[in-house]
């Protein structure tokens, strides 16, 4: 059996749930269950007819409510967003303690750390649930060092400009 990794994709470049999507696809194709939690996100995925048609294999869940930027919300809706993004991760240590799936992603779950709602313990916690066999994958735009230390392999992604101007 597999020890399970623990994977960070980081950087403020573009494509870091694109590439974790990716290997949702390649584990479900293998005939792996696939559990995504998506955290500061609009609906959008989650709520595609596509990826429905990719259930059982690959679940996509999403606890907030609102579709608006987290920022720009009422210290009252701010609440009730933490409130549920908290269920969102408490879901997520579900995930780990019944051994749910061979790969839990947790998109955007690193922009957590930037806005305050967890920190760097408490998330630490969260990934003490993993179950020997599991893989995490965990993105966002984090610059806190002491994260990285929590992951087997750390990809950073940026975004270059193209010398030529892009043609």
């Amino acid at each position: 059996m597999k020890k399970g990794m623990i994977y960070i994709y980081s950087g403020e470049g573009h494509g870091k749930s694109p590439a974790a999507y990716g290997r949702a696809l390649q584990t479900a194709c293998r005939g792996e269950d696939v559990v995504i939690i998506r955290f500061l996100k609009g609906r959008g995925l989650s709520d595609s007819e596509y990826i429905r048609r990719l259930e059982p294999e690959i679940k996509i869940f999403r606890f907030e409510k609102s579709d608006e930027n987290f920022i720009s919300l009422s210290d009252e809706r701010k609440a009730e967003e933490i409130h549920n993004i908290r269920n969102g991760l408490n879901f997520a240590k579900k995930v780990m303690n019944t051994d749910e799936c061979s790969l839990l992603i947790l998109d955007e779950v690193l922009e957590l750390l930037n806005i305050d709602i967890i920190t760097v313990e408490e998330l630490k916690n969260i990934l003490l649930c993993k179950p020997d066999g599991m893989d995490i994958i965990m993105t966002g735009a984090t610059t806190k060092e002491a994260v990285y230390a929590l992951a087997d392999e750390v990809t950073k992604v940026e975004t270059c400009a193209r010398a030529d101007g892009g043609n």
